[in-house]
């Protein structure tokens, strides 16, 4: 697919200068350099700037809300020769929490002292079409890291508690020695056609008219293509033939990386599992794109920046291939 990379969170090209993260002497440098910067991350929300909310705020190494860290940094790459950091400060509290705070969609912000009036910690699914490229995959790698660093303290060999390493890009058991590395799920997202159609579905608890394409997670011993026949069967009782690789994009919510693919359809008569799913339906292309104008009164497009809400436009553009 050519233009597979420009999805949301797609690759910027940024530096990622894995060759510094072994080098404890030279990211300390970098870290105290004038020019480099840290993005701080509260219980799972960047610190964002700007009216728009458009722009990551990043803050000298030395701010006082590092004060509430109890890890160091996450060196996350050179930006045009910049060196980017970021590091979680969830300790530090607000004078209030929200009810909405672990919601999937949570709207609060909270504004950290010590920084302007239009810094504030928010959740990065609002946000997901606001950035530059280089900004969103700065926003998507700090989030992951971070996030798995948060659920994964303790050696899953031996249950003593680890140390992060290599820049935040590893963690140590001090006990039996074994190394740890950042999770990356694999997840397909399939858009299966049939003639005109594309196959559509929705999970229980989701805002009234939102659908989207069928996903699941990869198995291990499977491949992309089996896991797109198998998801589809097991969710729809659709069965697929062919399966086409298109784009992918990573998910930080909490650590997916979703793999977008077009399988053809060799059946028709949907049975959806109520366990699964909560309804399937096939959408023609008339329909879908009344639903991408605005004017269908049954259903709301897939959310933009999403990777269902890509490959449609791609599909309803004939620009797949």
């Amino acid at each position: 697919m050519k233009r597979a990379e420009t999805v949301t969170f797609g690759t910027s090209g940024l530096d990622r200068a894995g060759e510094l993260r072994g080098s404890p002497e030279k990211l300390d440098a970098l870290l105290n350099a004038n020019s480099s910067t840290v993005l701080p991350l509260w219980r799972g929300k960047p610190l964002i700037s700007g009216a728009a909310r458009d722009q990551i705020a990043w803050l000298p190494s030395d701010h006082t809300l590092f004060e509430h860290a109890k890890e160091p940094t996450v060196f996350l790459g050179l930006d045009e020769g910049i060196a980017r950091f970021a590091r979680d400060v969830s300790d530090w509290e607000p004078d209030e929490l929200p009810d909405t705070l672990h919601a999937f969609l949570d709207p609060s912000e909270q504004h950290p002292p010590g920084t302007p009036d239009d810094h504030a910690f928010t959740e990065l699914r609002t946000l997901l079409t606001q950035f530059a490229p280089r900004e969103a995959e700065l926003l998507a790698t700090a989030k992951a890291v971070l996030g798995w660093h948060a659920t994964h303290k303790f050696c899953a060999k031996c249950g003593a508690t680890s140390d992060m390493a290599m820049a935040g890009w590893q963690r140590d058991c001090p006990t039996c020695g074994a190394h740890h590395f950042p999770r990356t799920d694999p997840v397909v997202i399939m858009l299966i056609t049939h003639g005109n159609s594309v196959l559509m579905g929705r999970s229980p608890g989701w805002p009234e008219g939102m659908y989207s394409l069928l996903a699941g997670f990869v198995e291990p011993g499977e491949t992309l293509e089996a896991a797109v026949r198998r998801e589809v069967f097991e969710e729809s009782g659709i069965t697929v033939g062919e399966v086409e690789y298109l784009s992918s994009q990573p998910w930080p919510f909490p650590a997916s990386l979703m793999f977008g693919c077009w399988g053809q359809a060799t059946s028709e008569e949907i049975k959806i599992d109520p366990v699964e799913i909560e309804d399937a339906k096939w959408v023609s292309r008339e329909e879908m794109a009344a639903v991408f104008a605005g004017t269908s009164d049954v259903m709301k497009p897939a959310r933009k920046g999403a990777i269902a809400h890509f490959l449609l436009l791609n599909w309803l553009a004939d620009t797949l291939d």
